[in-house]
């Protein structure tokens, strides 16, 4: 027999069947009841015993992948069967065999899998979904991070595409459900109870024609999977602070030479009417940009709050005595040459962070693209953009990712409370923003860009705490192999397996996105409309066609377009003519009176029998009035110049008071709107602010942008009600 202490070289050891389902069933994991021997005389006994047609297992630590090895004989009919199947397994299984599993054979139509493993970023993971041998060829599993709760349960359960399996099938009755949840609420309890448990696997769990579950085959896994790893030490909301509203700040390494980060940062900050003295340090001194260079930081006369260093990476070390000396506590670091290179260059960052720590120096980066606050006019970055002071806060891993969101929020007049571009990472984390955006009462909307986190499971938890209270919205770089590749030669970090990723955010009520623009439209959407309370979708249009495509879209993304009421129909009945579509979506027909959207829109916004509205079509008719005054000016001169341009004039009149009816209704009745140009130009924005209201109109190009962005924030809205 094999000694089944005996561990492997990377230090693990894999329990017998036997052994881990007495485990997992006293964590209340449903097991089939099976009979354990020594020999195949013994086998042949117990499997009389049991009653045939029985399962006929190799038992032994060593013997994993069983199936694929022949070791599961299945469906034995009578003593001669089993003695065969005995034979045939212990030649196969060798000196790894240490006995036999008698088990009754059970049939069954429906297979599902569960089990746990541990992630070297997240920790514990719970496994749920499609098993037998559909589990690696379909995929179809969910995941979620121990400890579960019921919703998290109830979460995994329903994502699985395979949702009919689940139900009565084919004659056989629905699945117990609350074996299921028992199951999963078991290997959570389990995963947290046993640290030393790396990996369990049930597979097949197997559902009986009454519908109850069973453990037919199980393994336990014990002993490391993930090494031992440092986490850089919290940071606190309120040193975090002190790095966006600094008063004095120095360039070190300040130069006249357009173009190089030592001129483009100064000067960025001096042109955004920064309202603070402002220092510039170059050991050659002189005049640059029109203020004293000053040789060495201590030769500054006054107090300095904040340093924005762009000195190569092999002369930041020899700063940190000045810094301590002059008092300076925070330090910007732009300078790449870090971590991001290599082995080297990771060495050079943590015997940095050693001495900044020492110094009592806070440092944000390395290899950063700067920081931003529009509520005191800082704009350190190395892009000339300048948003709008707002509620929405911006952390990106990727400078240029950071800075392109900043020039789309002030493109599309979307106001920010801070952006910072983290870099590396090496004192100042992801991890540390999520805590201060908790904190911070000006932040209503946040938007990250991450490639990797410091720590995964800190990153969980204080994500789903600002979650409860405002939404994240997250793109992850990394997704790829070629992406991943990419992250870690950028970030000079960790990224975990994207499934598990997608999990957690999903758990801690992140919305997860995987464009560049959806994240954009999103950050409009948040920072200017009211939530939505439901799903119900009231769709106005200019033209049937439009309307069509919306209601698709609406029904993929699990939107709900409610037959209207016979009160709200009456009340149409009143507004447009007798051919209207007397169904949702409202097609306007056509009608050039500029009355009818907007009273069609307000009877839509006091209908309680929707929580949104759509409309598409009405704004760009400015447009192709445009458009259509140039012809007639140019075909038929009958029409004035003055005519024309009154025409214009008018359509863009009224396209302005329609932007103020749309957000006077939102501020009265609390529900979204969300419209879609007919047409866009360059003077179009996607935010459009009345002066004096909180919420804004929003307009997309395209009907799939704001179905998809409406459709985001009723997944928002669901999470805020399931974690009240």
């Amino acid at each position: 027999m094999a000694d089944t202490k005996k561990k492997n070289p990377e230090n693990r050891q894999s329990l017998s069947e036997s052994e881990s389902k007495k485990i997992l069933s006293g964590y209340g994991v449903p097991v089939i009841v099976e009979k354990t021997a020594k020999t195949k005389e013994e086998a042949v006994r117990l499997s009389e015993e049991t009653g045939f047609p029985v399962v006929l297992k190799g038992l032994g630590a060593k013997l994993t992948h069983k199936t694929e090895r022949g070791l599961v004989h299945l469906n034995l009919e009578n003593k001669k069967a089993v003695t065969d199947a005995a034979d045939a397994i212990s030649k196969e299984a060798g000196s790894d065999l240490e006995g036999f599993l008698v088990q009754p054979f059970l049939t069954g139509k429906r297979e599902f899998v569960a089990g746990m493993f541990r992630d070297q970023m997240f920790g514990p993971v719970i496994m749920f979904g499609l098993g037998g041998v559909f589990t690696e060829a379909l995929s179809d599993v969910s995941f979620r991070l121990a400890p579960l709760t019921d919703i998290d349960i109830t979460g995994m359960i329903g994502e699985i595409h395979s949702q009919k399996l689940l139900g009565n099938f084919r004659g056989e009755k629905q699945v117990n459900m609350e074996a299921i949840v028992r199951t999963l609420k078991g290997l959570s309890d389990l995963s947290m109870a046993a640290p030393d448990i790396a990996e369990i696997d049930i597979n097949p769990l197997l559902v009986q024609p009454d519908g109850n579950i069973l453990a037919v085959d199980a393994l336990i896994v014990k002993g490391k999977t993930t090494r031992e790893m440092s986490f850089p030490e919290p940071v606190s909301p309120e040193s975090i602070k002190f790095f966006f509203y600094p008063k004095p700040i120095a360039f070190i390494g300040a130069t006249a030479t357009m173009g190089k980060w030592g001129h483009t940062l100064p000067t960025n900050t001096i042109s955004g009417d920064y309202n603070s003295e402002i220092y510039l340090v170059n050991p050659k001194g002189g005049t640059i940009i029109n203020k004293k260079a000053y040789k060495s930081i201590e030769d500054i006369p006054g107090k300095v709050d904040l340093v924005v260093v762009t000195i190569p990476a092999s002369k930041v070390m020899d700063l940190i005595p000045q810094l301590q000396k002059k008092g300076i506590k925070d330090m910007l670091l732009i300078s790449s040459g870090f971590g991001e290179t290599g082995e080297e260059g990771k060495k050079l960052e943590k015997e940095l962070v050693k001495k900044a720590k020492e110094a009592g120096i806070l440092m944000l980066g390395p290899n950063t693209m700067g920081i931003c606050n529009p509520h005191i006019n800082l704009y350190c970055t190395g892009v000339h953009v300048r948003p709008k002071k707002g509620s929405t806060s911006i952390v990106s891993q990727s400078g240029n990712m950071g800075t392109q969101l900043l020039a789309f929020a002030y493109q599309q007049d979307i106001g920010i409370r801070g952006f910072c571009g983290s870099g590396n990472e090496a004192m100042l984390t992801i991890e540390d923003f999520l805590d201060t955006f908790h904190e911070d009462e000006l932040t209503e909307t946040v938007m990250l860009y991450v490639e990797s986190v410091k720590n995964g499971r800190r990153f969980f938890e204080s994500a789903k705490k600002v979650s409860k209270k405002k939404p994240i919205v997250l793109l992850k770089g990394g997704r790829s192999k070629a992406g991943n590749l990419a992250a870690s030669s950028h970030t000079g970090a960790l990224t975990s397996d994207t499934k598990v990723f997608d999990a957690m955010c999903t758990q801690a009520g992140i919305i997860n996105v995987n464009q560049s623009l959806e994240m954009l439209d999103l950050a409009a959407s948040f920072s200017s409309l009211p939530l939505p309370t439901g799903n119900r979708v009231a769709v106005m249009t200019l033209g049937g066609g439009w309307g069509v495509v919306t209601a698709d879209l609406c029904e993929y993304y699990n939107l709900a377009l409610p037959q209207l009421s016979p009160e709200i129909t009456a009340k149409i009945d009143k507004i447009l003519p007798p051919y209207w579509s007397k169904a949702n979506p409202i097609d306007l027909v056509g009608e050039n009176d500029n009355s009818l959207p907007m009273t069609v829109l307000e009877e839509l916004m006091k209908w309680d029998g929707c929580d949104a509205v759509i409309n598409l079509g009405i704004m760009g008719k400015r447009i192709m009035s445009s458009h259509l005054a140039q012809s007639v000016g140019k075909a038929d001169s009958s029409y004035s110049k003055e005519f024309l341009d009154a025409v214009v004039n008018a359509i863009a009149d009224f396209e302005k008071r329609y932007i103020e009816h749309v957000v006077n209704l939102m501020e009265t009745y609390k529900k979204p709107i969300y419209g879609v140009n007919i047409i866009t130009d360059e003077q179009d924005k996607t935010v459009y602010r009345v002066d004096g209201k909180k919420h804004k109109a929003v307009f997309f190009p395209t009907p799939e942008r704001a179905v998809k962005s409406l459709a985001r924030m009723v997944e928002y809205r669901r999470f805020l009600d399931t974690h009240k």
